[in-house]
């Protein structure tokens, strides 16, 4: 609803807002740290924002993706386990083909920024590795509405991919504490594309009215890994999620307007 007459409905007013929670498989690898793979639990948050904007006649919409995860594994052996998380936020714009009414194919570039950690129980001199690295992604994405017996449902396909980018990596061997007291730090930041870090994030998921709420079930691949500075590292995630979608109009209402009193809630 607008504001006043002359502030008619817009599509890039319309905002799809999800927030996210799930539980699923790690598999960890960081030779700075060991020469062991850990297997464990990833526990994980999503949070996603979509709408149009008047770009391209209104066919660009604008994506906000912010994902956390925590990891607990333990290697094969059992006799020793790392803690892990990551900070994921991507934003970006997608041109949208649409090639039916209820079905179209989304195509563009993303901003991705990450930050995290795996921290090694059982080492003394080095126990902890940190993660630091933007890109610029790659993104496709592929969105269906359809009905069963007359039951709406909308599937959704997206995989972002890495193309440029730089990484923080300590070379192999060498200490936090020279890096970061000693101020030996030439070469820790490195060019990144496909040829030393070849990654990629996928997302399906479904979305299911249930009474006057939307919910979103989903399935997340994030399939991280590296290989700079002589140190190889992954982090392959495969994690299911819950959570609900909800649907909102902005208001245009930058000099503070009072709203309406029939439409007004505070």
């Amino acid at each position: 609803m607008a504001q006043n007459g002359a502030d008619s409905v817009q599509a890039n007013r319309y905002v799809t807002r999800a927030t996210l929670y799930g539980v699923g498989f790690t598999n960890v690898f960081d030779t700075y740290l060991s020469p062991q793979e850990y297997k464990g639990i990833d526990f994980r948050i999503l949070r996603e924002t979509m709408r149009m904007t008047n770009l391209c006649g209104g066919r660009v919409s604008v994506q906000n993706l912010f994902q956390a995860d925590i990891g607990y594994s333990h290697n094969r052996a059992d006799n020793n386990n790392t803690f892990s998380g990551l900070v994921n936020w991507s934003y970006g714009l997608h041109y949208q083909f649409r090639l039916t009414e209820n079905f179209k194919l989304l195509a563009g570039a993303l901003g991705d920024v990450n930050a995290g950690f795996v921290y090694n129980l059982r080492n003394t001199n080095n126990p902890a590795s940190a993660r630091g690295y933007i890109n610029l992604d790659v993104s496709t994405m592929a969105i269906w509405h359809l009905k069963i017996k007359k039951y709406p449902i909308a599937l959704r396909y997206q995989a972002n991919l890495p193309v440029v980018g730089a990484m923080f990596s300590p070379a192999k061997g060498q200490s936090y504490y020279e890096i970061f007291t000693l101020g030996n730090s030439s070469g820790v930041i490195q060019f990144t594309s496909l040829h030393n870090q070849p990654s990629l994030r996928q997302i399906l998921s479904v979305d299911l009215p249930i009474s006057y709420a939307k919910m979103r079930l989903s399935y997340v691949a994030d399939l991280q890994q590296s290989n700079v500075n002589d140190i190889k590292t992954h982090t392959y995630s495969h994690v299911f999620m819950v959570g609900f979608v909800k649907d909102m109009y902005l208001l245009r209402n930058k000099k503070g307007t009072p709203l309406p009193a029939a439409v007004r809630a505070y």
